[in-house]
Order: structure tokens, then sequence, then C-alpha cells
């Protein structure tokens, strides 16, 4: 399937030493600038040739001296619209740019929140540096935080810079340290939570900790400080893995859920019985779950630099730390 306006790209035969490679790893390895995820769109719509014939499966294996092509089409325009936004941006170069996102802003553009994300604010942004992920002008979003969670998220500009992203967040390389409230003092005060996250079999809509199934999950806990007489702590988690809602769920399995996380732990009165009413009412009240991205760190995907990013807690969580730590 190749028009007048496709690029194509003939690399050179397969070497010996290459045999038996995947089909979608050995176009990765010879055309570096594109990546894994536009290499496996142009295998499945049958833009990937093998010695004349079209091959439309990743896994298939190559063999010395087969000669492989690839047809890639032009970019198809961005289907979010560039919309300009105030941004907090921490670094940016050529290849990737890291925000601090506020509360209350989406990524990417859903069913509910069609417009006004940060994708449309990266379009206007960045312009026509971004990444063309899937074929898709759009900005090479590897990574997301939920929509009431702030805190620091690095976005490809270029298909290698995502391609080397990528890779880091599979092997769970990158560090990444999260600030969040939560009800009650764990003890001890620091451990290990492990466990698989799956849907949950209950409400789809949730996730949750589950027997069978789901995926691998691992988060490392600190208590930072307790607050308001043991009612609450400021804790720091450590991610090995990025699975949703790591956090909120793995700390609720527990029995140590975020404050004003609606989802997974709602406040219970017990914690709140012996609070002055201010505090009692602020945490109620807390319209989020108090949670924040605040360590970033990664090699830089291009030139190997090791990059690491930290990001202050946000007021509204601060203004509670604050009130709590006077009880």
């Amino acid at each position: 399937m190749t028009d007048s306006a496709d690029t194509v790209l003939q690399p050179a035969p397969v070497h010996p030493d290459d045999a038996g490679a995947r089909l979608d790893k050995w176009l990765s390895t010879h055309l570096p600038e594109l990546s894994r995820t536009r290499i496996k769109a142009l295998i499945d719509d049958a833009r990937v040739t093998v010695d004349g014939q079209t091959i439309a499966d990743a896994s298939a294996r190559v063999k010395p001296g087969q000669t492989i092509r690839a047809a890639i089409p032009p970019d198809r325009p961005a289907e979010p619209e560039a919309q300009a936004m105030d941004l907090c941006v921490v670094y940016e170069d050529d290849d990737l740019i890291v925000i601090d996102k506020p509360a209350g802003l989406v990524v990417h553009p859903a069913p509910g929140s069609p417009d006004h994300t940060l994708v449309n604010a990266l379009l206007a942004h960045c312009g026509e540096s971004l990444s063309g992920i899937g074929g898709v002008k759009r900005p090479g979003i590897v990574h997301r935080i939920d929509k009431d969670t702030s805190g620091l998220l690095v976005v490809a500009k270029n298909d290698r810079a995502h391609h080397g992203l990528a890779e880091q967040f599979a092997s769970h390389s990158l560090e990444r340290a999260y600030r969040a409230l939560v009800w009650g003092l764990p003890v001890p005060a620091q451990g290990t939570i492990e466990g698989n996250i799956g849907r949950s079999p209950q409400d789809r809509k949730k996730m949750a900790m589950v027997s069978h199934g789901g995926k691998t999950a691992l988060t490392r806990y600190k208590v930072i400080k307790p607050l308001a007489g043991g009612a609450v702590a400021l804790v720091e988690c450590r991610l090995a893995t990025g699975r949703t809602h790591q956090i909120r769920v793995h700390m609720t399995s527990i029995g140590h859920p975020l404050v004003g996380d609606q989802t997974y732990g709602r406040s219970r009165s017990a914690r709140l019985k012996h609070l002055p009413a201010a505090a009692r009412a602020a945490l109620t009240d807390f319209p989020r779950q108090s949670l924040h991205a605040a360590v970033l760190g990664f090699n830089h995907p291009l030139s190997g630099v090791m990059l690491k990013f930290e990001s202050i807690l946000p007021n509204d969580i601060s203004e509670l730390i604050s009130l709590l730590e006077d009880i």
C-alpha cells in the first residue's frame, strides 16, 4: 500500500547476525527515527514488505539476505486543536519537554474532556516539533498522571525521544517519587507494597488489587511526617512499576487511602472526631486526591545525560499541611 506521498525507506538486506529477529524489532533497530508504535502501525497497515511480499505479522522472524521495505505515509493532521494555555515548563530542548502539571488538567482529550487538555496546550506550545506517534501529529505522551494529580510529566517531541523514553518506562529504570497525604499513620513507617493491579471485578471503572490476572505492581513508601496527632500522614511513594492508579490502590490496600480520594478512600468519621472544626472541614472538603508527582529522573533519550527534576508541593496541599501541623 504505497502512494506518491509516501516516503519509501529500504534498509540494507538482513545480515546473518540478525537471523531470527522479530520483524518489528529489526525495523526498530534499522529505522531509529521511528517509534515502536509507529512501526507496528506500518506493519498492521500492510506498508512493510519482505522480498516484495506484504507481511502483516510484527512477530515474523527475519532471514539472512531478505530485503525489507517500509512505505511511510505523511503524518495526518493533528486531531486535537492547538489551544494556547499557560504551562509551567520545567525543562525543554529539541527532544523533550518537562511540565509541572496543575491539578485539574486532563492529559489526553477524551469523552467529557474534548479540549483544553495538556495535549491541546502542547500542540500550541511546540508546534511542528511534535512527535508523530502512530502517524498522528500529537505530543508524544509517554506516561500520564491523573487529572486531579499534580506534578511532573515528561513529553517527547520526536519519535527517537519517544522511543528512548518509552523503553525507560517499560524497564522501570526511571526515578519517580510522589508525595501524598494519607489517612492514619502507616506502620511500619516505611515498607513495600506488592500485588497485581487490574480492573475491579465489582466495578470495572475502578482498579483494584487482584489475585488473578492484572499486572505486577510494586510501591515503596515511607512516612515523612505524622500530622494532626496521627490522623493523617505525609508520605513519599516511589514507583518501581507504573500501573493505573497504583499509589491510590496500594495505599488503600494497607488501610491508608489518600485524603480527598473519592474513588478509593473517603474519610471516616473516627479519624475526624477529635480534630478541630476547621481541620475537619478542610480534610472533608479537600477537592481532589492529595497526590503530587514530586520527583522525576531519567536518562536523556538521545544524549544519555541523567536528568532529575523536583517539584514543590502545590499550594492546596501545603496549606492543608500547615493547618494540620498546628494541631
